[in-house]
């Protein structure tokens, strides 16, 4: 059963004639959100929201793959310097629209953003194909990334504010993991696409940009019914609306109202509010909650220099060091894409069932010791390229679900009034500091030549990831089965 596209999702009057006078609401919203078991409406939410990361990871995969076609291509003849500027440039833009739009997201709503930043990447995406030098390749780059960081945001906070706790920990993980179904996509592209006996080297990597816009527009179909977050409209003066959602969504899924409008579930007081100032933003992140944003850029720092670094420039070390022709990178990708969905696929459940600090330690622990390992053996010749991939898949099947938890962990241990910022800040910070430096360092590094030079860069990945695993440990919140008011209790509650 679809959803009824009632006035509530046009917001209408802001508070109900009940609660006008001191807009205060008292509500059971949350409680009968988790209380619904998984259904058809939940597997539609999280393809329609979900399929963000799979449009990055199909960016992000050409942008590796088509790396060696970018440097023979007859208009641009770019350098691994430049791809490696070009890769930050795209990395820069996610950090800025991730904080943009993270910040519109918590103060006009969820389902606004979910449009204006897929517009973003559709256009931003499509105009990569027409790039004429550097700049103008950088620069499209860099917006392609400002939407896909806008995305990360809205979706991000929408998925954990609609999915029932029970659920949320191996949802999130294999939403986030869902990035690689976009590289194995992205892989058979960069085959099909690079092959110079089908098409010409300077049109193969301009076709293959405009896939993510082809699948941007079915996605932009697919999300014209996804309400707009119960939670955030109860207190942000919506209470009528957002109780009108939830019984239509309560009738898709078990077929009635679940004992009327509120019944035996547990209820809390808010006071609504309009939005929320950006000096309590800060106060509540860095300082209510400081311990937490410790964990969460911890977290975020490590998995995104350790990603970022090596993903951006696996192709180049197959082609420098392994010789592989750039039109072959595809197919030693699909292996390491599929090791990076498998992971949090099989070990999702984990996070809900051993608990969120077991997992992010065990994760991020394993991660950067298999990474230090694997990077001597590189130094010293002893891998192949088969032997490369190999190893980059078993590192990445824990490393996978380790990222995903970052992102997991950000999103659900601060309150809902400042959740959609919280996950951009972090992410800006841990990009910014990871991300976008990582993939410049490595292409200065393996410009070098040098084995030992890239063994350095790996080891640095590594000492960061088991650093953040000695956090994790330490400070992480067992958020696991709890409802999201019970883990970090709504700045607006009156309890």
């Amino acid at each position: 059963m679809e959803l009824q596209q009632s006035p509530a999702l046009n917001y209408g009057h802001a508070v109900s004639a009940a609660v006008a006078a001191d807009r205060i609401v008292q509500t059971s919203i949350p409680a009968r959100l988790d209380a619904l078991p998984w259904s058809g409406f939940h597997t539609r939410v999280v393809a329609a929201l979900g399929i963000t990361w799979i449009l990055d990871g199909l960016e992000v995969t050409l942008a590796g793959a088509l790396s060696g076609a970018l440097k023979q291509s007859p208009s641009l003849h770019f350098s691994n310097l430049d791809l490696g500027v070009a890769n930050s440039a795209y990395l820069a833009g996610a950090v800025l629209g991730a904080l943009g739009f993270g910040w519109l997201t918590d103060r006009i709503g969820r389902k606004k953003l979910f449009f204006i930043t897929l517009a973003l990447y559709l256009s931003a995406t499509a105009a990569t194909a027409l790039s004429w030098d550097i700049a103008s390749y950088a620069l499209f780059r860099f917006l392609t990334g400002a939407g896909i960081g806008g995305e990360y945001t809205a979706i991000n906070s929408t998925i954990q504010e609609l999915v029932p706790a029970r659920y949320r920990g191996w949802t999130d993980l294999v939403i986030n993991g869902s990035f690689w179904i976009g590289a194995a996509m992205g892989a058979v592209a960069a085959i099909v696409l690079l092959d110079p006996a089908t098409i010409g080297p300077d049109l193969g990597w301009r076709l293959a940009y405009l896939i993510g816009a082809t699948i941007g527009l079915v996605v932009l179909l697919m999300r014209m019914w996804i309400p707009e977050s119960p939670r955030w409209l109860m207190i942000h003066g919506y209470p009528d609306q957002a109780h009108a959602i939830v019984d239509d969504i309560e009738r898709s899924v078990i077929g009635h109202d679940q004992d009327g409008r509120d019944g035996h579930f547990a209820k809390m007081r808010l006071k609504m509010r309009d939005h929320t100032p950006i000096s309590e933003v800060f106060h509540t992140l860095f300082s209510v909650y400081r311990q937490r944003s410790l964990v969460g850029l911890a977290l975020m720092v490590a998995q995104a220099f350790f990603y970022n670094a090596i993903f951006f420039t696996f192709a180049l070390v197959l082609t420098d060091f392994y010789g592989i022709a750039a039109d072959h990178v595809g197919w030693y990708l699909l292996p390491f894409a599929a090791g990076n969905f498998l992971g949090p696929l099989l070990l999702g459940r984990l996070f809900d069932t051993l608990g969120r600090r077991a997992m992010i330690m065990f994760t991020y622990g394993v991660s950067g010791l298999l990474l230090a390992l694997s990077g001597y053996l590189f130094s010293i010749g002893a891998l192949s390229a088969r032997g490369q991939t190999i190893a980059w898949m078993v590192i990445f099947f824990f490393a996978s679900p380790a990222a995903s938890a970052a992102y997991l962990t950000v999103s659900e241990t601060f309150p809902l009034e400042v959740r959609a910022l919280a996950i951009a800040v972090f992410y800006a910070i841990g990009t910014g500091i990871g991300g976008v430096v990582g993939p410049a360092l490595f292409g200065v590094l393996i410009d070098t030549g040098s084995r030992n030079s890239v063994f350095a860069g790996y080891l640095l990945g590594a000492a960061l990831m088991i650093a953040a695993a000695i956090v994790a440990w330490r400070y992480a919140v067992s958020a696991e089965r709890k409802s999201l008011e019970q883990i970090a209790r709504p700045l607006a509650s009156m309890e």
